[in-house]
């Protein structure tokens, strides 16, 4: 008897939290931000909007034509995009994914973030970078190279490639060499791993999304997640093993070591920065410049007036020899100093996006730059500005100048037939079908 009250007791206590975790307390915040003059779609109780956001996409999968180039904004984005419309342009928060990012430098806040910062930026100064120009170019030249073979066995001189996988292999053979030195075959390893596990977060259903506990059941992705999270952060931390007996050298690796030892007193915590922030550096680093060199080649090959025109000014500079770090700043786009705003931060989204012309590719307008492309210099941030500005953006840039250097100046490409322009929101934007480009040798 005493256990069957106990029971229902514990019961009715369970049910009492749920009622006030899943109604009444979102639905005070909802009251809170309404007054402020945020609102939104009705939740429902336990799934919040994800139905609606399936339901926008299935909508848009099935309904939205596909015409040779598009902007696609209603396509990727279909639930983001009739909100906006319908609530207004609120700053939109992304979901951290855990196993991909940990407490790492991209998703910390306030002094661990800072502490981070301290220590990672140093390493990707233009100055560091301007060191790692013989990583760069040695990557670059062995696609190149690859490229080459592959047109001169075709008959025709002219072959269809994919680059989007080749960009992501580029970068990470880049980015394996600058983090781990001489351990870059355990690198690649770890980058090999790292896409894998990417590629599984970035496929979660809908469904799945906000269902409160769904992420710690032991399903078949989830139980794949984890232990791909445990290979890479035991593989992260063998290589670390190996450095602190084999002793000092010099990349990002050595740096970590060394700003963890001076921030952190356990060995578990020293561990622990050292993991998330190597997981940090490789999403960073290899996925948005792949995804980025991937979408340049697509706008180069559907444009062959400007294929040429960037091709010309390629050879004015570097006259036949393989691009340097001098030649690739010649080009250097001019940027105005904005102050650090004090207020809270607009939407990326919404400061890039207030005009309708922004949703058309007019090549002209960046004849001068990009500061001469935007009224406000602080209008295109593809690295964001003011204190959480990239730390990698000198590195991506020199890494993507380079790449469209080698390219340009050994191949001409068109899109091929079978592309079919399909962004889709993954962890960033990326071609849900890849990139293929008709390539042929100068």
């Amino acid at each position: 008897m005493l256990f069957s009250t106990v029971a229902v007791l514990v019961l009715a206590l369970f049910f009492l939290h749920l009622y006030f975790s899943v109604i009444v307390k979102p639905a005070r915040i909802r009251k809170i931000l309404k007054q402020q003059g945020i609102d939104g779609p009705p939740p429902r109780i336990l799934l919040g909007n994800t139905l609606d956001i399936k339901k926008s996409r299935d909508a848009a999968t099935v309904n939205h034509p596909h015409p040779p180039l598009i902007h696609n904004a209603a396509a990727v984005l279909p639930f983001a995009e009739k909100w906006r419309q319908q609530y207004g342009m609120p700053s939109y928060q992304q979901k951290v994914f855990g196993p991909l990012l940990g407490k790492g430098i991209l998703p910390s806040n306030g002094s661990i973030w800072a502490r981070q910062r301290k220590i990672i930026a140093p390493e990707l100064f233009m100055e560091k970078v301007k060191g790692m120009m013989s990583i760069i170019t040695e990557s670059g030249m062995a696609l190149v190279d690859s490229w080459k073979q592959k047109v001169e066995s075709e008959e025709g001189g002219v072959v269809e490639i994919g680059v989007d996988q080749r960009m992501k292999r580029f970068s990470g053979d880049i980015i394996s060499r600058a983090c781990f030195g001489s351990s870059y075959s355990k690198g690649q390893e770890i980058f090999l791993k790292f896409d894998h596990l990417q590629e599984i977060m970035s496929k979660r259903t809908l469904s799945a999304l906000g269902i409160p506990g769904l992420r710690h059941l032991p399903t078949k992705r989830n139980r794949k997640v984890w232990a791909l999270e445990k290979e890479i952060s035991a593989l992260i931390l063998k290589v670390v093993k190996e450095r602190r007996q084999a002793g000092y050298e010099r990349d990002l690796l050595q740096t970590l070591l060394e700003g963890a030892k001076s921030s952190y007193s356990t060995s578990s915590a020293i561990d622990q920065f050292i993991v998330d922030n190597c997981r940090n550096i490789y999403l960073a680093g290899f996925e948005t410049s792949a995804v980025s060199a991937s979408w340049c080649l697509m706008l180069l090959a559907s444009n062959p007036e400007w294929q040429t025109r960037v091709r010309d000014e390629v050879e004015e500079v570097c006259q036949g020899r393989i691009p340097d770090i001098d030649m690739l700043l010649a080009y250097a786009d001019s940027r105005n100093n904005a102050p650090i705003p004090s207020g809270p931060y607009p939407g990326k989204g919404g400061v890039q996006r207030r005009e309708d012309r922004c949703l058309e590719l007019i090549q002209k307008r960046f004849e001068n730059g990009i500061a001469g492309a935007c009224k406000s210099p602080n209008a295109y941030m593809p690295f964001g500005f003011g204190q959480r500005v990239c730390v990698g953006q000198h590195l991506a840039m020199v890494e993507l100048k380079l790449l469209m250097a080698l390219i340009l100046t050994n191949f001409s490409f068109t899109l091929s037939p079978n592309y079919v322009h399909s962004p889709v929101m993954k962890t960033i934007i990326e071609p849900k079908h890849g990139v293929q480009i008709m390539v042929k040798k100068l």
